[in-house]
């Protein structure tokens, strides 16, 4: 594993020789909220505290914000202190989707200013390929004070209005061809992509398993060609509610393209107001 990679992405084997690290279940179901706790429940990593995609990882809705708006930086702040985090703990985050969850408290954790956290390579079904236990043991975590320290890697819905067919901005939709085509949408009630977006669905950042990340090299290079000559810092990355999105800005991380920023609000905000325009095919 690269330097770069070995600070964005930690291996079952690395997890179970730090049992001081702070691990987080992020497993999660769009269709099926309470599908998470359910099965977190039943079995977790052990030491694992859960956390919830619309309680913990996002904020209030209001209709026209998008599906999984960020949430208040000072309330993410209070809960990250009660759950046992502050400014020296290694947070490993992971969920059993292919990293899409864990990749939002990945990106969460680093927007407020907090480097010590890690992907899980494999998530639980990694965990579960090299034998290693589960419990159900609900753990708990003595509270602490974590110091939010908000960064510029985020940008709204005026930014994105503001640069659309522009050449300072590369936009990649995250979401799988059908959707960003504007077939059988079935998350939000418009189909179609932001004008000028190319489709980067995350699940090609990994192998044909569709459980681990690919090499460093192969994503570096599937990016590069997305970019062209462009610097990664021109992009904004945008899927349906800016969750899955985050997947491709740890990719491009993984690969040593740093600086592309998230579109929270994502297509779901995007379609709320019928005034902007909408790409479809």
């Amino acid at each position: 594993m690269s330097e770069v990679a070995s600070r964005l992405l930690v291996t079952s084997a690395e997890l179970a020789a730090h049992p001081e690290w702070r691990v987080f279940d992020c497993r999660h179901d769009l269709r099926n909220t309470q599908y998470g706790r359910q099965a977190y429940a039943q079995g977790h990593i052990p030491g694992a505290l859960f956390l919830h995609l619309d309680d913990d990882l996002s904020g209030p809705t209001s209709g026209s914000n998008g599906r999984h708006p960020l949430p208040d930086a000072d309330a993410f702040a209070r809960r990250m202190s009660e759950c046992g985090v502050d400014q020296e703990t290694q947070v490993v985050a992971y969920d059993n989707e292919g990293g899409i969850f864990a990749s939002r408290l990945w990106w969460l954790l680093r927007w407020l200013g907090h480097e010590r956290v890690a992907v899980l390579d494999g998530g639980l079904a990694g965990w579960k390929r090299s034998k290693r236990a589960l419990e159900s043991t609900l753990p708990t975590a003595t509270p602490c004070r974590f110091v939010p320290h908000p960064r510029d890697m985020a940008v709204d819905v005026g930014r994105v209005l503001a640069d659309l067919g522009s050449p300072r901005m590369l936009m990649l939709d995250a979401r799988s061809p059908e959707r960003f085509r504007g077939e059988n949408e079935t998350l939000d009630p418009v189909g179609g992509h932001i004008p000028g977006a190319v489709n980067r669905f995350y699940f090609d950042n990994l192998d044909d398993d569709g459980c681990f990340f690919k090499p460093v090299a192969e994503l570096r290079a599937e990016f590069a060609a997305l970019l062209g000559d462009r610097s990664p810092d021109s992009v904004v990355q945008q899927c349906g509610s800016g969750v899955t999105a985050c997947h491709n800005l740890l990719a491009m991380e993984l690969a040593g393209l740093s600086g592309s920023k998230l579109y929270p609000g994502s297509w779901s905000e995007w379609c709320a107001d019928p005034a902007r325009p909408i790409a479809r095919g």
